[in-house]
């Protein structure tokens, strides 16, 4: 009698263990598939029209140039040190 249970409770327990196995697995595959992210679409180059516009970061100075833009979204001024660029309003002589 104490042999049958002793082989019952090492069913028992590799049962369990595979279980959690499974669990831990699955969850683990579902979590790093939510990671998986398409990139964006390549514009149309069509839709590429060509600016002229100057930002610059007002926390360390960097300025960026863009000189191109998609023509069918906003133009959304780029980010530098974590806050929007200003745009950069030249004086004309």
């Amino acid at each position: 009698m104490l042999i049958a249970v002793s082989w019952l409770g090492w069913i028992v327990r590799l049962a369990v263990a595979i279980a959690a196995v499974l669990a831990i697995y699955l969850i683990g595959a579902a979590t790093l598939a939510k990671f998986k992210i398409a990139p964006p679409n390549e514009p149309d180059p069509d839709d590429v029209v060509p600016v002229e516009l100057r930002y610059r970061c007002t926390v360390c100075g960097a300025e960026v140039t863009m000189t191109a833009v998609n023509a069918e979204h906003d133009i959304v001024a780029p980010r530098h040190c974590r806050e929007d660029m200003l745009p950069v309003w030249e004086a004309s002589g």
